[in-house]
Parts: structure tokens; C-alpha cells; sequence
């Protein structure tokens, strides 16, 4: 997708942003699946406003750049090179922003420029467009090729008597092009870090300050390796319960109980993307060009259904083992090697309406749990 095509590109980011949008609006809702599991709701929120801040910078950069490429046939979001590029900028914007005038003095010259020559000052505009992207990256945070880990939640397991974190983290693949955010339920069996965190009663030591959300994971003599676990362990690839089980492998004092991973996409919209040639035909037909998208998500689970305990020996030892469940009766979650999964689909009332006369509900929402938007609101079936 080349900048010139101003139609093309407005509405590209008229639609990810109302899906972005409307997805934000369905997170807040008090009946949906995600709001009533607080912890991946509350997960996911930070991440999706990383994503809407990429976005606000993409569309202030094709203000200066010549092409803004999406992946059309595929995910229907932007190709990775986008990403890398971004993240490029935000480490070099502050040293560009103080080559560039500030915003008043660009308007200054404009102004003189038009007075002047009686002509649009192109190259002045530019400039105007590239500082406002890197006054926005400089905002808040962006969605990145990896987001480090945090801990965002600590108590302890009465029954092993140890203390458990909830960590997450993002990625974006390069390969399907897809941003996803992951969350681990992890028990750690650290000497150190039981004798710090759990009381003799089996309670998180009230003495200890944990200023909840911590970076890392919280037991700081594996922060740094776990940080370079998941950034090579995040790959789309990559199926969750082989992320569990590595996980498992490469950390013996580390007990990962549940692992999950919400994957965002595919993205659907008309006259853009060509993921899916009946749905983009029958979404051409909506009336109101921002209303004609469709925005996918899935949330991907593996869950250990036992621990096998450490053995000791006077020759060898074997360290714990978790025993990680696959739904093996259901083909889709054993090709995505997971204990459960779901898969969302969130589309504004008009397209809905408009796939329900075309007679394609069924076929295209077959296996998806559906969510229509309509202004503020959320209905969601089933």
C-alpha cells in the first residue's frame, strides 16, 4: 500500500482504528468473556493501547515516508519491516527532533512559504508530519518486536507452599505478522525466594513491598535469563504447550501451571486486505466505509494436569516435571497444542447485517464466538 493512495491508506487506518476501538470498548464491558476473567482482560488492555500508539505513529509517518506496506493477503496488519522501523525511531527520536524546528516555526514558514510562491509548501509539510511522529512515539509506549517481561500479580500456592507469579508479555511475528501477548502461571520452587516471600503459614509475607507491576520476573536471579527465554520462545511457531514444556526444561526451580497466548488477527477490511476474498466482497458492500471490518482474536491455553516430583539420587537426579494437558478429542486444539482455545470475532452491526443477508454467518462465524459492536455497545452471541 504506497502513501499516494490517500483513499486507500485513509481508510486502512479509519477501520484499524474503529476495530482497535471497538475492541477496547469490548474489553470494558462488564458481560464479556474477557472482562469476567479479570486477569486476561487486564492483561491484554495495556498491550492494546501499545498497539493503537503504533498505529497514531503510522499514520503521522506516511505524512513524510513513500510506502506503508500491510500484510493485504494474510494477516491484514502492518508487515513486520513497519515494526522494526518504528522501533528504530523511537531510539533515535529525541537526537531528530533537535534537527527539526519546533511546530510554531514550521508553521511560521508555511505560512510565508504560501504567501510567497502561492504554492503548498510540500517539503515543509514533511517536516511538520515528522516531528509530530516523533512527538508521538516520544508519548507513551509502543507496541515493539518484543515486550519484555513483567509481573503483574504474586501469592502463593497454600498447598506446595510456594510463591506464584503471573507474568506476560508481547510479540510481534514477523513471519504471520501478527501481534500476540502472552501470560504464564508460574510456581517457583527457589529456596531464596520462599524463604523471602511465603510465611510459615503458607501466607505471602506481608512484610515484603511488591510495587505490583514489577519488570522481569520477580525472583531477580532469573530475570535476566527468563527476559532472553521469551524473547526466543515467542515465535507464532511456536506451539504453546512446546513454549510451556521449554520453559519447564530450561528453568528446573520454575513450575509453569498455565500458559496462555492471545493472538490478534487475522484483520479484515474491505477494498484493502485479500485474506478472504467472500468476506472482503460481501464487506464492499457496506454503506459506511469505517463500518467495513472485521477484527479476529484467539486465546490459546495449555494448563499442567499434574507435577511429576524431583528425583534424587545417589548417581542422578531428575529435577520436577510438568505433565501439560493437549485436548487430543478436539483436532484444532491438538494441532494448536493446547488444553482449551477460543476463537473471537468482533464486527460492527453493518457488516454484521450485511454477511447475515448474504447468508455467510454461519460459514464464516462457524467456530468463532461473535461479538457485535454497534456505537458504545457490545452484543455478544451465545
Amino acid at each position: 500500500m504506497n502513501a499516494p493512495a490517500d483513499s486507500a491508506v485513509a481508510q486502512y487506518f479509519s477501520t484499524i482504528r474503529a476495530a482497535l476501538g471497538g475492541l477496547e470498548i469490548f474489553l470494558a464491558d462488564r458481560n464479556s468473556p474477557l472482562y469476567r476473567n479479570s486477569v486476561v482482560g487486564e492483561i491484554v488492555v495495556p498491550y492494546l493501547a501499545r498497539l493503537k500508539a503504533s498505529f497514531a505513529c503510522w499514520e503521522n509517518r506516511i505524512g513524510f515516508v513513500q510506502q506503508f506496506r500491510v500484510s493485504r493477503a494474510e494477516s491484514g496488519f502492518p508487515v513486520f519491516q513497519n515494526v522494526l522501523e518504528l522501533e528504530n525511531d523511537r531510539q533515535s527520536a529525541e537526537k531528530r527532533l533537535a534537527a527539526i524546528p519546533n511546530a510554531d516555526q514550521l508553521r511560521g514558514e508555511m505560512a510565508d512559504f504560501i504567501l510567497r510562491h502561492k504554492a503548498f509548501p510540500g517539503d515543509l509539510q514533511a517536516r511538520m508530519a515528522e516531528r509530530l511522529y516523533l512527538e508521538q512515539i516520544g508519548k507513551g509506549d509502543i507496541f515493539s518486536p518484543f515486550v519484555l517481561p513483567e509481573t503483574i500479580r504474586v501469592a502463593v500456592n497454600p498447598k506446595t507452599m510456594r510463591p506464584y507469579y503471573v507474568v506476560c508479555w508481547g510479540a510481534f511475528d514477523g513471519t504471520a505478522t501478527l501481534p500476540m501477548v502472552y501470560m504464564a502461571t508460574i510456581e517457583d520452587s527457589s529456596e531464596n525466594v520462599i524463604k523471602m516471600l511465603v510465611t510459615k503459614d503458607g501466607k505471602l509475607n506481608p512484610g515484603v513491598d511488591i510495587p505490583l507491576p514489577v519488570g522481569g520476573l520477580l525472583n531477580p536471579e532469573l530475570a535476566s535469563r527468563f527476559d532472553d527465554f521469551a524473547l526466543k520462545n515467542s515465535a507464532y511457531s511456536l506451539t504453546p504447550a512446546t513454549i510451556a514444556t521449554n520453559l519447564d526444561r530450561d528453568f528446573p526451580t520454575l513450575h509453569p501451571k498455565q500458559l496462555r497466548r492471545i493472538v490478534l488477527g487475522p484483520f479484515y477490511s474491505a477494498g484493502i486486505t485479500e485474506n478472504n476474498e467472500r468476506v472482503n466482497e460481501i464487506l464492499s458492500k457496506v454503506r459506511k466505509p469505517e463500518n467495513a471490518w472485521l477484527l479476529t482474536w484467539t486465546v490459546q491455553e495449555v494448563f499442567s494436569k499434574a507435577e511429576r516430583p524431583a528425583k534424587k539420587g545417589f548417581w542422578s537426579s531428575t529435577p520436577a516435571q510438568e505433565e501439560f494437558h493437549i485436548e487430543t478429542d478436539d483436532l484444532e486444539a491438538a494441532r494448536m497444542g493446547v488444553s482449551a482455545y477460543e476463537k473471537h470475532a468482533l464486527v460492527p452491526h453493518d457488516a454484521y447485517q450485511a454477511l447475515y443477508a448474504a447468508g455467510e454467518t454461519a460459514g464464516i462465524f462457524g467456530a468463532y464466538k461473535v461479538h457485535v459492536i454497534s456505537g458504545n455497545q457490545v452484543i455478544s452471541e451465545g
